[in-house]
């Protein structure tokens, strides 16, 4: 028999029973779909991961003051101020890895409209914080190095904030907002960022010149810096060099010993996306460890199945072998109906998983991540466990004696 007579053989057996044919292929179309849909979903979170923290600056580090210690308890990294002005033109003028340097300093008020009012977050903030965290304008222009030395009293604000005050499709450049009793003019509109790793709406913000913050937001604490410090590296491959670099600055300009304990703490947001993604990664892999189980019990489906057949067509293979088939022309003919239950099966689990993944991500707002190889690799493995599973009762079927296949009742 050439293989399109054993192809051809196969199928129709297969079709004979065609609930039980399916049944059989039910257990390879649930592990490969669980497959596909989980790495689908995992590479679609893993994206989402990595676009939250892209979203908060490129290559930024977040360089904090001090903890306070009162009564035996301590109060957390930012309570007690440490980080100076000084400070700040020191990083960005003594460090070879660091791009941009800029404080940020923060209040809550209310912004004020001619008919409408918001409580939203005040933000001092210096030219540079908007090359930082990759922050255009979408409209009007953004905080020049002019408004800084000038303190004028100008704003950038966040669509969050255009859209309670003025309406979704409104341009307020040019308007005035009144903040704690004093007149802001609008110059801008920063584009819309969305939520944060934490959940918080970025553009539900207010920026201002920080020199304007400190004299009319919330009075400065003369040399030190009431807030934090962000950091931008030159590139991705120098941040650690930038954060070592900025740790020895500032360890030797606040005279901490060696040994001491730092004044300040630097958190790398690169490491905390890095280690969210490898977490991400855990999770796919394990979910899709568990799918590829479920192909194992499916393939046991398929082999119990096949011996089944096997025994049901004794009579039939011992006419075949009777009219001159040889062993592997049998062995054929089984492999063949299991390497085709366990395809069409895999091609079954890709479309079902590549639905389920959409519809799941859709639910949750991840997008979906459809990996070729993945695919690939999911139906090939279908197609093995249909081979492995399917040897031996194709084996057993090939080392029937015709005689006694013939006499079998």
């Amino acid at each position: 028999m050439n293989a399109f007579q054993v192809f051809r053989v196969a199928i129709r057996a297969l079709l004979r029973n065609k609930m039980r044919s399916f049944l059989t292929t039910l257990g390879v179309i649930i592990g490969v779909s669980a497959v596909i849909a989980m790495v689908a979903i995992g590479e679609g979170a893993k994206a989402k991961v990595a676009q939250a923290f892209a979203s908060m600056g490129s290559n930024l580090l977040i360089v904090l003051s001090g903890s306070t210690t009162s009564g035996g308890a301590r109060g957390g990294f930012g309570s007690l101020p440490t980080l100076t002005w000084e400070d700040l033109k020191a990083i960005r003028s003594e460090c070879s890895a660091v791009r941009y340097a800029a404080p940020q300093v923060r209040s809550n008020a209310s912004a004020i409209s001619e008919d409408q009012n918001w409580g939203t977050s005040i933000t001092g903030v210096s030219p540079d914080y908007f090359a930082i965290k990759d922050w255009p304008v979408s409209s009007g222009s953004g905080i020049t190095q002019s408004d800084i030395e000038g303190a004028t009293k100008v704003v950038v604000l966040g669509q969050t904030v255009v859209d309670k005050l003025y309406g979704p499709s409104a341009d307020p450049v040019g308007q005035t907002v009144r903040i704690k009793n004093f007149p802001f003019q609008v110059i801008g509109v920063a584009a819309r960022k969305g939520q944060s790793v934490m959940g918080s709406d970025q553009d539900d913000v207010v920026f201002m010149p920080y020199p304007t913050f400190l004299a009319k937001i919330q009075g400065g604490l003369q040399k030190y810096i009431p807030g934090i410090i962000m950091v931008s590296a030159t590139s991705a491959d120098d941040i650690t060099r930038a954060e070592k670099q900025v740790t020895s600055l500032l360890r030797d300009r606040h005279h901490i010993p060696i040994g001491g304990d730092d004044d300040f703490s630097i958190r790398n947001l690169t490491e905390m996306a890095n280690a969210q993604e490898e977490g991400v990664s855990t999770i796919t892999s394990l979910l899709a460890s568990i799918a590829l189980v479920s192909l194992l019990v499916g393939g046991i489906g398929i082999m119990n199945i096949m011996l089944v057949s096997v025994t049901e067509r004794t009579r039939e293979i011992g006419i075949r072998m009777a009219v001159g088939a040889r062993p592997r022309d049998v062995l054929a003919q089984f492999l063949v109906e299991a390497l085709t239950l366990s395809f069409f099966g895999g091609v079954a689990g890709v479309l079902l998983g590549l639905f389920g993944a959409n519809r799941l991500a859709g639910h949750f707002g991840w997008p979906v991540l459809v990996r070729v190889d993945i695919i690939v690799i999911a139906v090939s493995f279908s197609g093995l466990v249909g081979v492995v599973f399917g040897l031996y009762p194709a084996m057993k079927a090939a080392r029937l004696d015709p005689i006694d296949a013939l006499r079998f009742e």
